[in-house]
């Protein structure tokens, strides 16, 4: 039951949530599960569906602003996607049939993973824009005239989006926690258009997704409403910090909030193990 307090205190919690979705493009569902798991008590299947559902309105607003930039790859987003939807409903299902304490450890140690991969990384310069036939190659100039030109391999990113989408639909987190470094690490895209054009993806995953937990009975409507009219105003602070942000401090700044969470979510779970 919500208490007068909770209408001021999940606006305020989901400000910064906002900021830091949008500026890295993980979508928000990195916080937003242990918040409504540590602070409310969810179980982790009603985190995960609410959290998805707020996740929508977060990266519409977000590719709005990334819209302004002129940082979004469409075309690329939109074959992603293609992979990321059903992945997206197949990972719903089965977030109701892995155990609560077991679905939050596999949510931490995931996290940790992604998090140590962007920190260790020591080739914090441009991706590299070797030409080779195999490759497909982009070109995109933003909206301060700066262009983006690099050679994208959709045979690896195209089948493992697939789950990105299964881990967006699972875990609750949009998908950018794993297209962010599927899209920057393996297809070579600059890290602003990785965080762009993953929050341009999210759209379509995390609407995949949160239908699909809707009609399992795991989105809780009137936390939604709350966190999203935080999440919204952050979104667009993160969206303008993102831009800003070098390509390098913007990977530090995921890795570091990343372990953060990852380190809570595994605390709490693990004492429910035994």
């Amino acid at each position: 039951m919500l208490t007068p307090i909770d209408f001021v205190l999940l606006p305020l919690l989901a400000f910064p949530v906002g900021v830091f979705a949008a500026m890295v493009g993980v979508g928000g569902g990195t916080f937003i599960v242990p918040v409504l798991t540590i602070l409310y008590g969810f179980q982790p299947p009603e985190a995960i569906g609410t959290s998805l559902a707020i996740i929508i309105f977060a990266s519409i607003f977000s590719t709005v602003s990334y819209l302004r930039q002129k940082r979004i790859d469409y075309k690329l987003g939109l074959i992603l996607s293609i992979a990321t939807i059903p992945g997206a409903i197949v990972g719903a299902f089965a977030a109701n049939i892995i155990k609560p304490a077991q679905l939050g450890l596999v949510f931490g140690i995931f996290l940790i993973f992604v998090a140590l991969r962007m920190l260790i990384t020591h080739n914090f310069g441009k991706p590299k824009t070797k030409k080779t036939e195999k490759l497909w190659h982009r070109k995109i100039t933003d909206s301060t005239g700066t262009v983006f030109e690099y050679y994208s391999d959709l045979k690896i990113g195209f089948p493992l989006s697939f789950f990105g989408g299964f881990f967006s639909g699972l875990l609750g987190i949009g998908g950018g926690a794993v297209m962010v470094p599927i899209m920057h690490f393996l297809m070579d895209l600059p890290m602003h258009l990785a965080v762009a054009t993953s929050m341009f993806v999210m759209m379509f995953t995390s609407f995949a997704g949160a239908s699909m937990h809707f009609t399992l009975g795991n989105v809780r409507p009137e936390y939604m409403i709350l966190l999203c009219i935080g999440i919204i105003f952050g979104t667009q602070i993160g969206a303008y910090a993102s831009k800003r942000t070098s390509g390098k401090n913007l990977r530090r700044i995921f890795g570091i909030i990343v372990i953060l969470v990852s380190i809570l979510m595994i605390q709490k779970y693990l004492g429910q193990l035994g």
